[in-house]
């Protein structure tokens, strides 16, 4: 079921009347929405302003040179439209379901002109082929430009293994006139054998759920590491759970400043060398003494800072783990042996190269004297925007001049790769059924390594994001350039599917932020309020294909967020294609009235609280409230969002005590520890196949770790693990911890 949520009193002004018809044509012929209905329920129009700036980053432009619209252009694209499959032999990608082989389902058009001869093949996977497909005519016919072009039908291979194939169409010289990926995907991710029942179901399971960054041990360098992450699956899996989610673990700038949030990486392929564990990394043990002994200082400054909870310093952690993993790749260079690097880089292929080349110009730059000037113009960019395009020559040749920089940069991704994969043995051995499931991003930075590499499949100029509702009422923008639809499936999918298989080759899960986004994403344009975007679609079809596709080869489990304003059949397909959603106590609410607890989703991860959210301590405390109106995020007075909360909050109180989640010897003044697993009983009794419980619950936290809708204005993705009295928290003390083990009881007794 779609949240609804009641009325905003807000000043934004939406305008009242659709636009121009022939506008509205156009808009949905790429997808764009020209109306939608909001979190309330209500209709909306969409700016003119707005549908002209989204076309245009789909490289329509239909405004004359004083920006009104030309219907003449309008006309002249929407013809062009009409001709644009006619222009193609075949489709650009061809993604068909494994369980789809009655007549008609696979079928494929071709466009050739007319009398031409032609054979269609099918060159699977592993090399093999089907040899000719069957013709089975055809009668349409269309010309363009001058030429009269033949649609003919040809019939795809019914047993078509799973996989990546190839469709090719040659001439009667063998000629190829046209190749594209073909695609078969399963109908739904299958249940990873070690968590499912019987009869196929998924079985229940519990895990916690963390940021690494803020969880230390006595040996991180001031903030968490793969390594410190190892150390809570090992505590996790003896407390039978069977995974542990965590934040995106996506790589970052090579630079500093670092920005600090987990959700604006460079890149989503590749995972961030900051979570290195420096004394695990080939090459560290044959670092000179000399050299160790003149980091060793900076060494035990960090390690000191693990007991405390002061805001948490990347450019600090990453300058040293840089100039120590510097000096480890130049002993491991030095060693000579090389064989295992060698074969991840060429497995890795031109994507790593390329995120490698970016990285090395953007240090360049830096070392000769660029900056960021943000604290003159808060819309200045974090990395230098003027670096030479991919594959220009500027570019290649600055990958001669910088070769060793970015063989650097390569051999700081096997290393990460290879303690990913020591992480996941971890949890395997600890008895995990699952084990890490990681968290894929929304998006990238729009100057960062991806938005340079992918710039002819990302749009430029716009934003991603949300529009308003209940909880973030002026909506939010997250500084993200999305996927172009229309560009993406002209690369038959390969940037999507390039940067999923890295993400889960070492994992048991993934976690889809804002999963929402493969059906349609909020599309605002850049440098207007969040408020005034619109809704771009998405081929979900084919990406939850090749999504559970990908899955299904890696064996893992795919958790969707699909919370937000959404269309209410859109869970309905998550839960057919096998993905499971989420669902959140605190907005599982009718106005105020929590639902029941048997009335929510059973095939969903379930949790009491989410990072975007206070700890549950910090919550009932009413932080949510606190924080965004210290920040002036709220639309209407900070009494009447005091005054709801409070009711909110009195009305679950008045269900924990009805239901029993409260135990009566409680009920006279309960503390906030009595709330916190009242809460978790309450998450119990949900029919959710996931139970997900904070590590911040676990240990008592308070306060949050993101504000959505702030950048500098509150330090998210800054706050280190702390227990109730804000004193550092580090991983050896969950061993003895009784707040842990009772809550854990709660939910998994």
């Amino acid at each position: 079921m779609a949240l609804r949520f009641p009325p905003v009193e807000s000043p934004i002004r939406y305008p009242d009347a659709p636009v121009a018809p022939e506008l509205a044509e156009l808009a949905a012929s790429f997808g764009v929405a020209t109306d939608y209905h909001a979190a309330t329920g209500e209709l909306r129009f969409v700016a003119e302003a707005t549908v002209v700036s989204v076309l245009r980053a789909l490289q329509v432009d239909v405004t004359t040179a004083d920006g009104s619209l030309d219907h003449a252009k309008i006309s002249a694209v929407l013809a062009d439209r009409a001709l644009a499959s006619w222009r193609r032999v075949i489709p650009p990608v061809y993604v068909t379901r494994e369980d789809r082989r009655g007549d008609g389902e696979r079928d494929m058009w071709v466009h050739l002109p007319r009398g031409a001869a032609f054979e269609a093949v099918v060159v699977r996977e592993d090399g093999s082929s089907t040899g000719a497909l069957a013709h089975l005519g055809g009668e349409a016919s269309q010309v363009v430009d001058g030429v009269e072009i033949h649609e003919q039908w040809v019939r795809l291979s019914g047993d078509l293994p799973l996989g990546w194939h190839r469709v090719e169409v040659r001439d009667d010289s063998g000629a190829v006139l046209a190749a594209s990926p073909l695609v078969c995907v399963p109908a739904a991710v299958p249940v990873p054998a070690a968590v499912r029942n019987h009869d196929g179901s998924m079985r229940r399971s519990w895990g916690p759920m963390t940021q690494v960054y803020a969880m230390r041990s006595e040996d991180s360098w001031a903030q968490g590491d793969l390594a410190d992450l190892g150390l809570l699956c090992d505590w996790a899996g003896r407390n039978r759970a069977d995974w542990v989610l965590v934040n995106p673990l996506h790589a970052g700038s090579p630079v500093k400043p670092l920005a600090p949030s987990p959700y604006l990486p460079v890149t989503r392929r590749f995972p961030s060398p900051f979570y290195l564990r420096v004394e695990s990394v080939p090459g560290w043990e044959s670092v000179p003494a000399g050299t160790k002994a003149a980091l060793q200082p900076t060494i035990d400054s960090l390690r000191a800072k693990n007991s405390s909870a002061e805001l948490l310093d990347r450019d600090e952690v990453w300058a040293a783990k840089d100039a120590a993993l510097t000096a480890a790749h130049a002993a491991f260079v030095e060693s000579g042996d090389a064989s295992a690097f060698t074969a991840f880089r060429a497995e890795e292929g031109q994507g790593l190269e390329d995120f490698a080349l970016w990285c090395a110009m953007v240090e360049e730059r830096v070392a000769q004297g660029w900056t960021s000037d943000k604290a003159v113009n808060p819309q200045a960019s974090d990395y230098p925007i003027d670096l030479p395009p991919v594959g220009s020559a500027d570019a290649e040749a600055a990958r001669e001049r910088l070769s060793s920089r970015i063989g650097y940069h390569c051999w700081l991704q096997w290393c990460i790769d290879e303690q990913l994969r020591a992480a996941q043995r971890r949890a395997a051995n600890a008895g995990m059924g699952i084990g890490i499931v990681h968290d894929l991003a929304v998006g990238v930075h729009p100057d960062g390594a991806d938005a340079w590499a992918l710039a002819g499949v990302l749009a430029q100029n716009i934003e991603v994001g949300a529009p308003p509702d209940a909880f973030n009422q002026m909506g939010q923008t997250w500084s993200q350039p999305p996927w172009r639809p229309d560009a993406l499936a002209d690369a038959g999918f390969l940037p999507f599917r390039d940067m999923l298989r890295t993400i889960l080759r070492h994992a048991g899960g993934v976690r889809i932020d804002h999963i929402l986004g493969l059906f349609r994403l909020w599309w605002i344009p850049s440098g207007q309020p969040p408020y005034a975007g619109t809704y771009v679609r998405f081929d979900h079809e084919a990406m939850l294909g090749i999504l559970a596709l990908e899955a299904q080869r890696a064996g893992a489990v795919v958790i969707g967020e699909d919370l937000g304003t959404l269309e209410p059949w859109v869970q309905g397909v998550l839960r057919e294609r096998g993905l499971l959603g989420t669902n959140i106590a605190w907005f599982e609410t009718d106005g105020i009235t929590p639902r029941q607890p048997e009335t929510w989703r059973d095939f969903v991860l379930g949790s009491v609280t989410v990072h975007d959210l206070p700890p549950t301590r910090g919550y009932i405390r009413g932080e949510a409230v606190r924080i965004r109106a210290e920040l002036g995020l709220l639309t209407r007075p900070r009494e009447a969002e005091q005054a709801d909360f409070d009711a909110g909050w009195a009305a679950w109180q008045q269900m924990l005590r009805d239901r029993g989640f409260l135990h009566a010897a409680d009920w006279g003044r309960p503390t906030e520890t009595e709330w916190v697993e009242a809460m978790h009983r309450f998450l119990a009794a949900t029919p959710s196949r996931m139970l997900g419980v904070a590590l911040v619950d676990l240990v008592g936290d308070v306060r949050a770790q993101n504000q959505p809708g702030t950048d500098q204005e509150y330090p998210n993705w800054r706050v280190p693990l702390c227990d109730e009295d804000g004193r550092a928290f580090l991983l050896e003390e969950l061993e003895g911890s009784a707040r842990a083990a009772s809550l854990i009881s709660t939910v998994w007794a």
